[in-house]
């Protein structure tokens, strides 16, 4: 969609121990990224390094910037610009105003939102949507898919929304939120507590009986049998992870109806994830799943098995779709690529929907 513009945005990669600045032109990398040591406990500190961040981003570009975009953790009033209570930036505590004071020093329009949605906003706009099109009509199928729902697992259980082009974001900004759906395993409890890192670490243990301080990583490969450990217990933790993500996403595909796309670090270990996910989602939607990791998911998804049916009284037909599927499948982009693209669009697109209201009035 944007592949072509000519405007440049400045974007961040806001982690814990480390800020990743860069710029986005024509949904490309423009410039060599500034990396920072991120400031969680002093807020004056905090903003000088993001400031100092974009000033060197900005002092390497060609051309002016038209916007900063990125993602930040919440909870947070996005579209004021304000980060809230954060358990990883303590100096955020109260609420700061991020946005309105980037946009006071660099005298540019300031974006934030959510990975979970910008994840979401890049798969659509750049990602696993325009792929997975352009694969249908190849393979002469009448089928299109318009939207989508990404999913990020790691640190917590993310999500974004994106509704034929447009990212959904809520009358509050929870738009797409499954974080604190049920939890078919404590009910409870929100389902993020099976979904997440700290989940897999958790149920590895209480089925391993082994205390060892292991990443996920280290389980993964446990999994794999490249790293001594007990495998089954490994490749158990992640198949329960797949249970409870795929009751939550099932629910939200009672809504959303669109393809489904995972990322974040849990994703690398889809192929123990992706099976009882889709399994789990079978009996409580509509249309069929279909693992499009798998050379039968896709072969089945691009099938088109719709059949012509006459209009009655005339000599003409139409195209009845009448078996109902949907696709789900991991990052071709990579989370990080998929979120500064979407901040990259959602800048863009912010700024263009500002002036076309605007031109009318």
């Amino acid at each position: 969609m944007y592949e072509s513009d000519s405007r440049t945005v400045m974007t961040l990669d806001a982690g814990g121990t480390n800020f990743v600045f860069s710029a986005i032109r024509g949904c490309r990398e423009v410039v060599e990224p500034v990396r920072l040591d991120a400031v969680t406990d002093d807020v004056d500190r905090c903003l000088a390094v993001l400031v100092e961040g974009f000033r060197r981003v900005e002092q390497s570009l060609e051309e002016a910037p038209v916007a900063i975009s990125f993602a930040f953790p919440g909870p947070a009033d996005y579209e004021a610009g304000v980060i809230g209570d954060l358990p990883n930036f303590p100096c955020f505590r109260g609420g700061v105003a991020m946005g309105p004071y980037l946009s006071e020093v660099f005298h540019l329009p300031v974006f934030i939102n959510n990975d979970g949605n910008l994840f979401a906003y890049g798969e659509a706009l750049a990602g696993a949507l325009p792929v997975l099109n352009k694969a249908l009509e190849e393979a002469g199928s009448s089928q299109r898919c318009r939207h989508l729902l990404g999913i990020t697992l790691g640190t917590g259980f993310g999500a974004g929304v994106v509704l034929d082009g447009k990212l959904l974001t809520g009358d509050n900004g929870c738009g797409g939120d499954v974080w604190l759906m049920r939890n078919v395993f404590s009910p409870d409890q929100i389902v993020e507590e099976n979904v997440s890192i700290r989940a897999v670490r958790r149920v590895y243990r209480e089925l391993s009986s082994d205390q060892a301080d292991y990443t996920p990583k280290d389980i993964f490969e446990i999994a794999e049998g490249r790293k001594e450990g007990n495998v089954q217990a490994a490749q158990e933790s992640f198949r329960r992870l797949g249970i409870a993500a795929g009751d939550a996403i099932a629910h939200a595909l009672d809504i959303v109806d669109g393809l489904v796309v995972l990322g974040g670090g849990l994703a690398g270990a889809s192929a123990y994830i992706l099976p009882s996910l889709v399994e789990t989602l079978g009996p409580w939607l509509q249309m069929e799943p279909l693992d499009l990791t798998t050379q039968e998911g896709m072969r089945r998804f691009l099938e088109d098995t719709s059949v012509l049916v006459p209009v009655p009284g005339t000599t003409k037909s139409v195209r009845y779709r009448k078996q109902k599927k949907t696709g789900i499948t991991v990052s071709r982009l990579g989370t990080s690529t998929a979120v500064a693209l979407g901040a990259y669009a959602y800048a863009l697109s912010q700024i263009d929907n500002t002036y076309s209201i605007n031109s009318k009035h």
